[in-house]
């Protein structure tokens, strides 16, 4: 979304704003203050709102806040004297007063600029678990493994998945489902297991009777996707792992990270699911530290729908021992490994492990601190031409 007021243009997406066709250079926080008023320009906005929505709850001085909208005002050639486009209301906050009109902001290139329809269906599971399945598209068979909080509904809309999806759509028959406990699927399941995980992608595989497709994994969906390979290599034409990873927190050894993950695990525990956005906030600034504030809310608001705070913990501990290292040399699909080079939750190192251990793997490094990339990147459109290039058997053709 752009916003256009006066001679400015605020841009959500590439989180730019500018005057005419100059660039105005602003802080992270200024630049999402200054969202917040435009978007919100309906109503005053009180400290607290302030607070909530840009330091998402932390506590700051008074001059904090007060600097900030000072140098908001300044970005766009406003005072507190002018109070032209920000007006202080007298004990209650800020409000933004400039007259603005809305331009959805253009496509990423590459990207479809009208979003096909998805349909979602049921298959139920050996041990009677119903997982929810969204199917769009047409071509050559995507199935993208189930990834720490899906929602195949959710993440269709959201702007952190939804220009990755819809490219994919575009090009080929893309399969979603969400995980066993999460998304639309049963959350009240006995059994939480890498197992039962590798055995609902085999489910959903047999439900739409896949003979042959390819598998996209993220985060620990890599390690679903790699066991599925090695046991039904007939069926996998090409793997693509992004943001993957071979050994879990817990496997992987490190002290640090261990004791880092176990605090994580209590908060999951007290704070998962609560309206105060402070807690989850503390696991999107790990997912995605280079989100714009629209994406961080809708991964705020996708934990919050995605699963309960007990099924959240149980699987975090599922992840911490996976370890698949053992079969990495047995992958005979082709394979493309991406990553970026400051994941936090998942560390690069765990890439290159991937793309060290299957045969002929492709490896491509991204610039970039998030799990997921994202739209807004100057990293995203490599990675979109990337993946999609090599998921492309057909080198364009759309047949069946």
């Amino acid at each position: 979304m752009r916003f256009l007021f006066g001679d400015y243009a605020l841009d959500l997406e590439r989180r730019e704003l500018r005057r005419g066709a100059d660039l105005v250079e602003v802080e992270p926080q200024v630049f999402d203050l200054l969202a917040y008023l435009v978007a919100n320009r309906d109503r005053v906005a009180s400290k607290d709102d302030l607070l909530a929505a840009v330091w998402h709850g932390r506590i700051v001085s008074e001059s904090t806040l007060t600097s900030r909208i000072t140098a908001a005002r300044h970005a766009i050639g406003d005072s507190g004297e002018r109070q032209r486009f920000i007006r202080t209301v007298s004990r209650r906050g800020f409000r933004f007063v400039g007259e603005v009109r809305e331009q959805p902001a253009p496509s990423p290139a590459g990207t479809p600029d009208h979003k096909p329809a998805q349909e979602v269906s049921f298959c139920r599971t050996a041990d009677g678990v119903n997982l929810a399945v969204a199917v769009c598209g047409k071509g050559l068979p995507v199935v993208k493994t189930a990834n720490w909080m899906n929602h195949v509904e959710f993440d269709w809309r959201s702007p952190v998945w939804s220009p990755l999806l819809t490219r994919l759509a575009a090009q080929f028959r893309l399969i979603r489902y969400d995980e066993r406990g999460t998304g639309l699927s049963d959350w009240d399941v006995a059994e939480l297991s890498f197992e039962t995980f590798v055995r609902d992608l085999e489910a959903v595989a047999d439900a739409l009777d896949l003979r042959r497709f390819a598998l996209f994994g993220n985060a620990q969906g890599a390690a679903v996707a790699i066991v599925y390979a090695v046991r039904h290599p007939e069926r996998v034409s090409r793997l693509v792992l992004s943001g993957g990873y071979a050994q879990g927190w817990r496997a992987r050894g490190n002290p640090a990270e261990i004791e880092g993950r176990k605090a994580l695990l209590k908060l999951v525990r007290v704070g998962w699911g609560r309206d105060n956005p402070a807690f989850r906030q503390v696991f999107t600034s790990l997912m995605i530290p280079g989100a714009t504030l629209e994406q961080a809310q809708w991964v705020n608001d996708l934990q919050r729908v995605s699963t309960s705070p007990e099924n959240a913990a149980r699987l975090l501990q599922v992840f911490g021992d996976i370890d698949v290292t053992q079969l990495l040399p047995r992958v005979a699909a082709p394979t493309l490994v991406l990553h970026s080079r400051g994941d936090a939750p998942c560390p690069f190192e765990q890439g290159l492990l991937l793309a060290r251990g299957i045969p002929n793997a492709r490896f491509v490094a991204l610039e970039s601190h998030n799990n997921v990339i994202l739209s807004h990147e100057p990293a995203w459109q490599r990675f979109a031409d990337e993946v999609c290039a090599f998921l492309d058997e057909n080198g364009g053709s759309t047949s069946a």
